[in-house]
């Protein structure tokens, strides 16, 4: 078979925990980043570019956030969408404020400030934990909107709260087309997957799982618990800001406080879910499946309705698109409680031992 560790071997340390040890991993990989980044926008539409590949992308980052924070350190969170509205309308005064500050500096800044907000919402795991801190961090998605709307300022003085943001130039180029704007995206993300993926690997991210696992026994071996969940919760709303300054520069342009609404924050808290918790990749699976089902959807239900005569109204079909969608959310996760991502991993330890059954 093809996919075969035989005659590949480590003689150190650094090439046993590398982060693709085996060479059809790396080949796969490098297969992949080229048609992400060479075959795709050769052969895409501006309706791909547009409405599936920029929001996958935006979405399974702010999810890649929510993960780092619940899957990696089990700190439970529904404020995603809050601090994906600060880091929009954080990079937005930026970019109208400072004159002739980078879009890539602007992102970082407004990623810190969610950062910053993170952290002031994760005090409360240093003395509660479980669906009590879920609670607590749901003051954040309420305090956030709020704070956007009765406060004028942050929207330069908008009546409604509403935002446009500003044109985006990178490296003096304008991104305005959709396909740059999917490079641009893809860029950023590919990056902040890789930091993510890297940081989890290390001492921090054992710290976080040894949170995760047991608590008290990772204070008694000597991990300082207000350093880990605060930088936990800082670090994924890092993402999440970012996140949220990509989704009002490159995917909708304009938002307002109420898009960052508490469905928006189940939603990404959905993709970690069935994607997979503590997982990078698991990201990325859970966002294509929430965003890339609807879609489905939508082109089989109608054809299929009409081939089989069948009287279904365009309401109809929109409710039999739900049934289907949760049903298979909960099939997943009865199937497979650990998400897609182990569903990927499980198929792949298949494949190093096919033929045998052990």
């Amino acid at each position: 078979m093809l996919y075969r560790e035989a005659g590949q071997f480590k003689t150190s340390y650094i090439a046993d925990s590398q982060i693709f040890p085996i060479r059809q991993d790396r080949i796969g990989m490098a297969l992949l980043l080229v048609v992400a980044f060479v075959g795709i926008p050769l052969l895409g539409s501006a309706y791909w570019f547009s409405a599936i590949l920029i929001p996958f992308l935006v979405f399974a980052l702010a999810a890649l956030g929510l993960n780092i924070l619940t899957g990696y350190a089990g700190q439970l969170s529904l404020g995603s969408a809050a601090f994906m509205a600060v880091g929009a309308y954080a990079a937005y005064n930026f970019q109208l404020r400072i004159e002739g500050i980078p879009i890539l500096l602007s992102f970082i800044l407004a990623g810190t400030c969610a950062a910053l907000v993170g952290m002031v919402f994760g005090l409360p795991s240093l003395r509660i934990k479980g669906f009590y801190l879920a609670v607590a961090t749901l003051a954040a998605q309420f305090f956030v909107v709020w704070v956007l709307t009765k406060f004028p300022w942050f929207s330069n003085h908008s009546s409604s709260g509403v935002i446009s943001a500003q044109k985006v130039v990178f490296l003096g180029m304008d991104i305005n087309s959709p396909v740059r704007k999917y490079l641009f995206v893809l860029g950023i993300v590919g990056v902040m997957a890789l930091l993510a993926k890297n940081l989890v690997r290390s001492s921090t991210g054992r710290a976080w799982m040894a949170v995760r696992d047991m608590d008290v026994a990772a204070e008694v071996i000597g991990i300082q618990l207000m350093r880990a969940k605060l930088l936990a919760f800082a670090v994924s709303s890092f993402f999440c800001g970012v996140a949220g300054a990509l989704y009002a520069f490159c995917y909708l342009g304009s938002v307002e406080p109420d898009g960052f609404s508490l469905e928006l924050s189940f939603r990404i808290l959905f993709m970690v879910i069935i994607g997979g918790v503590g997982s990078i990749l698991g990201a990325f699976l859970g966002s294509a499946f929430i965003l890339l089902l609807p879609i489905l959807l939508d082109n089989v239900l109608p054809p299929l309705a009409a081939f089989l005569h069948l009287p279904f109204t365009n309401a109809t079909v929109s409710h039999i698109q739900m049934m289907l969608f949760g049903g298979l959310i909960i099939f997943f996760l009865i199937v497979e409680p650990h998400g897609l991502a182990r569903l990927w991993q499980i198929t792949k330890e298949k494949l190093r031992l096919w033929p045998f059954p052990h």
